[in-house]
């Protein structure tokens, strides 16, 4: 079984490679901590007796000796591993190419997402992209809007929407989708923005380098 969406972007490789790491390193400790919870049920539970239930809480137990030790010292060593790979290794990767071929202007607010496309010069109302092509978003909200958080499920990346400032995101699409076939490729807000927040969505269509030309060319026509 394959728990995750579509794979569109070159990032989300990343992504998903980090997922199943952290998976893989949390599986042991999931393990051993239902084992513990389990064993502590069956062999410490209170026992009716003749005279009824127990009033009172038994004597407190405090961990003492070598396993609480080992305890502490594997989990804390997992969690300073899972910061630097895949943490702090994979954030430099996403975030080592600062050059696009195509960039694209988010503004998210109540309850819509508006895009522009600078280098051509025209808005559109839905998210077109050519396979293959380094992509640059400009995120940003409206001086005295709320949070919004613009993702993509077939490219993993979400980043926030932060009113009156921008923030940026580089996605490279490595396969065509639309999401009308497919609802990994389409935007949604990804963070709880008030009363019509599920429908803040959009299509999103990865073509080919020559649809997606042919698709600039009418919108800067109009």
């Amino acid at each position: 079984m394959n728990p995750f969406p579509t794979v569109g972007a070159q990032e989300a490789t990343l992504f998903d490679h980090a997922f199943r790491l952290m998976t893989y390193m949390g599986a042991p400790v999931f393990g051993f901590m239902m084992a513990a919870l389990i064993y502590s049920v069956l062999h410490f539970r209170a026992k009716n007796t003749n005279a009824g239930a127990p009033t009172e809480d038994g004597p407190p137990i405090h961990g003492h000796g070598a396993i609480p030790k080992i305890w502490v010292g594997v989990t804390t060593a997992l969690c300073l591993v899972v910061m630097i790979y895949p943490g702090l290794t994979g954030l430099a990767e996403i975030r080592a190419d600062r050059s696009h071929d195509v960039e694209v202007k988010v503004t998210g607010s109540r309850w819509v997402w508006a895009l522009e496309y600078p280098q051509g010069g025209f808005q559109a109302d839905e998210l077109v992209l050519p396979v293959g092509k380094r992509v640059k978003f400009d995120l940003t909200a409206p001086a005295g809007d709320v949070l919004h958080s613009f993702w993509v499920p077939a490219f993993r990346q979400k980043l926030t929407t932060l009113p009156g400032q921008m923030t940026y995101m580089y996605i490279t699409p490595t396969q065509t989708g639309d999401g009308h076939s497919d609802a990994a490729f389409r935007v949604q807000c990804s963070e709880l923005c008030g009363l019509l927040h599920s429908r803040m969505q959009l299509n999103v269509r990865v073509v080919e380098q020559a649809e997606y030309d042919k698709w600039v060319a009418e919108k800067v026509k109009k």
